[in-house]
């Protein structure tokens, strides 16, 4: 009885430390990745706790975010599967227990190491409504791109102002698979907006409005089969409401307020997202320094000719 008493008191101890040990990586992070060549990108990452077991999302390079396979304490470290094996051995992040609020770690496919992880916790974003906005100002001119630079593929821009319009001039060309084009971005950040837009997206077209530089407004489609990745969506969270048409081959206006993490937009006078909070980045996104101010970003890197017009910025009145 003794000996039975010691087993289940060093199981309860060791499952209530094992608590605390995943507890501190709990939450939503915003992570920066290293590769062992090449640029750093953001991805992002949440963890939440569920009956005693780990569970959470990554939201990865490009695409949207997807659910983790699973997570463990090991030797003091927790292991989460942000890609479960296929082809190859299964996608590990191996994450130290955070120091001063910062999260540290290194990705592993199998047992070969990869790139280094950083991460800080998600600021919360928490504001109010400013009581007043100034007048609406345009961010492009119609006459050139002054204010706006490439991103991205920048010897394959193919920005240019025409007709008053911000034109990709990136048309497919049947037969042929040609490298992707730039995006390009305004060369002001901003933090808290009214932002009006206006797009003519062609029939099969793929484009995006990227709020300060980090979530996705979706332009276009992805050919239909995630409502959260066709038009009007804040792409891979909130899907456009049921029953709303793609609307492509003509203009459409979105008025978009991004106040903190929460966002409203408004799609030719219709409510889209009502005030809805965006979690964290999405794929695309230029970084994951969701605490500053950031550009708006027009994704050119698919195919189609694309144009947007009338782009006006208000922000909250000192």
């Amino acid at each position: 009885m003794k000996t039975l008493f010691v087993s289940l008191l060093a199981t309860a101890l060791a499952s209530t430390a094992s608590a605390q040990d995943t507890k501190s990586f709990l939450g939503r992070w915003d992570m920066t990745v290293t590769p062992t060549t090449g640029k750093p990108y953001p991805q992002w990452i949440e963890l939440t706790e569920n009956g005693g077991k780990i569970e959470g999302r990554v939201q990865p390079k490009g695409g949207g975010w997807r659910p983790i396979a699973g997570a463990h304490m090991e030797s003091g470290k927790l292991i989460v599967t942000v890609g479960e094996a296929g082809a190859g051995p299964a996608t590990n992040w191996e994450l130290t227990s955070p120091s001063a609020g910062k999260l540290t770690g290194i990705e592993k496919r199998g047992d070969v190491g990869g790139p280094m992880l950083v991460g800080v916790k998600a600021p919360l974003l928490d504001r109010p409504m400013p009581k007043s906005w100034t007048k609406p100002r345009p961010l492009f001119d119609g006459k050139d791109l002054k204010g706006w630079e490439p991103i991205g593929s920048v010897d394959n821009n193919k920005w240019i102002a025409r007709n008053g319009e911000l034109v990709n001039d990136n048309p497919e060309v049947p037969g042929q698979k040609l490298p992707p084009a730039a995006n390009i971005k305004t060369t002001e950040k901003f933090q808290d907006f009214k932002l009006h837009i206006e797009v003519n997206c062609p029939e099969g077209g793929n484009s995006g409005i990227y709020l300060r530089g980090r979530y996705e407004l979706q332009v276009g489609t992805e050919g239909g089969k995630l409502p959260s990745h066709e038009m009007g969506a804040i792409y891979s969270y909130y899907p456009p409401p049921e029953g709303s048409q793609l609307g492509l081959g003509k203009w459409t206006t979105f008025d978009v307020t991004f106040v903190g993490r929460h966002v409203t937009v408004l799609r030719d006078g219709k409510m889209y997202h009502d005030n809805v909070e965006i979690p964290g980045p999405t794929g695309g996104a230029l970084d994951s320094n969701e605490a500053e101010p950031g550009p708006f970003y027009l994704q050119g890197d698919h195919h189609g000719v694309i144009a947007y017009r009338n782009i006006t910025i208000s922000v909250p009145q000192k």
